[in-house]
């Protein structure tokens, strides 16, 4: 899988490179340069709005947990799978690391153990993909409404059928499949470092329990998944933002149908890290459907790569700054001894620590 993942990144790239090649890199160049400073920053701050709906669609779900603690994990989770070389595999274990806490005022006083981050992070992807199933379908109305003889309208229909369907089974094995459900656990802490492993799979048999708990409550399941489509609709008006920028003048539909038909296609390219390569061709195809000059597509998606990176790594680095204070109070906790014996074990376990973890998925 590691290998694939890599494989799929370097051929992303060079599909990058030669659509830029292509179109010209002084042609794509001059569409980036001239959105201006103020324009990249209206495109930052309509993806952190996003970011907020996100967070309050996610808290719809699960009201357990508070809501700044949510949003804050949900963009970590997002960060991991568009700023580092992962795939959105990657980046929900990252999530599920990030939602999960010691106790603090943040999260009510109260620790978030793995079943219940886990199970919070399961059902947020859940809802989520139900928001944007309905999302491309609307996506795909717009874009026929636009241009009947697209040739993106069968392929994507046909594909967003077959992920109501996987996303109807996915839910049946939710409140069903306590079985299934472990071993996936098992599957997804397998390269994650020792001590993770083992807390995720001791703790696994609490993971049904936590998912039934939040399935109990249809309505909120209900609330999340609208609101949730709320942002995937944000996300386009994101698009229409950038657009009006980059001097390319679209409608709202047609800004839903140009990002709800790429979702659509990039959902299918789930292995490949950041969706590189895929998100450029469907930018470039799809734009030009309306007639937009395909070096401002291009432009377009290298804008947004810029902006995720711009929001992205900031969440990380701050992410990891929680993280070491994190552990300075556990080992503070600890004493002295204590920690010394723990960091002890960790050097002679080849399997135990985050840095054997990150040597292992280079």
């Amino acid at each position: 899988m590691k290998k694939l993942t890599i494989l799929l990144a370097f051929l992303g790239l060079a599909l990058i490179t030669g659509c830029t090649a292509w179109l010209g890199a002084g042609s794509v160049l001059k569409a980036i340069l001239s959105i201006g400073i103020v324009g990249f920053g209206a495109t930052v701050l309509a993806q952190l709005a996003v970011d907020a709906v996100l967070g309050l669609a996610w808290h719809a779900a699960c009201r357990e947990i508070g809501l700044v603690h949510l949003t804050a994990a949900r963009m970590v989770r997002d960060a991991a799978a568009t700023c580092l070389p992962f795939s959105q595999l990657g980046g929900i274990l990252v999530g599920i690391r990030a939602t999960g806490a010691p106790p603090s005022p943040r999260t009510g006083g109260r620790a978030i153990e793995w079943p219940e981050a886990a199970s919070a992070n399961i059902v947020d992807l859940t809802t989520e993909v139900i928001g944007q199933v309905v999302f491309v379908l609307i996506a795909v109305v717009f874009l026929v409404a636009h241009q009947q003889s697209s040739p993106f309208a069968k392929p994507v229909i046909i594909g967003t059928v077959l992920l109501a369907m996987g996303i109807g089974g996915f839910i049946w094995t939710q409140q069903h499949g306590g079985t299934i459900l472990k071993r996936l656990a098992s599957g997804l802490s397998r390269n994650i470092a020792t001590q993770w492993h083992s807390a995720m799979l001791s703790s696994a048999d609490t993971l049904q329990q936590n998912l039934d708990a939040v399935w109990s409550h249809p309505g909120r399941i209900a609330e999340a998944a609208a609101t949730h489509l709320i942002a995937w609709i944000g996300s386009a008006g994101a698009v229409w933002v950038a657009y009006y920028f980059l001097g390319a003048h679209l409608s709202l539909g047609d800004a839903i149908a140009i990002e709800g038909v790429a979702c659509g296609i990039m959902s299918a390219s789930f292995l490949v890290p950041a969706g590189l390569g895929v998100q450029e061709a469907a930018y470039i195809a799809l734009g030009s459907a309306f007639g937009i000059d395909p070096s401002i597509s291009l432009g377009l998606s290298l804008l947004r790569r810029g902006r995720d990176l711009a929001i992205g790594i900031p969440v990380l680095l701050l992410w990891q700054a929680s993280e070491m204070r994190v552990l300075r109070r556990q080992r503070k906790a600890l004493g002295p001894a204590t920690a010394l014996a723990q960091t002890k074990a960790l050097a002679q376990d080849p399997d135990g620590g985050a840095y054997a973890a990150s040597e292992r998925s280079r």
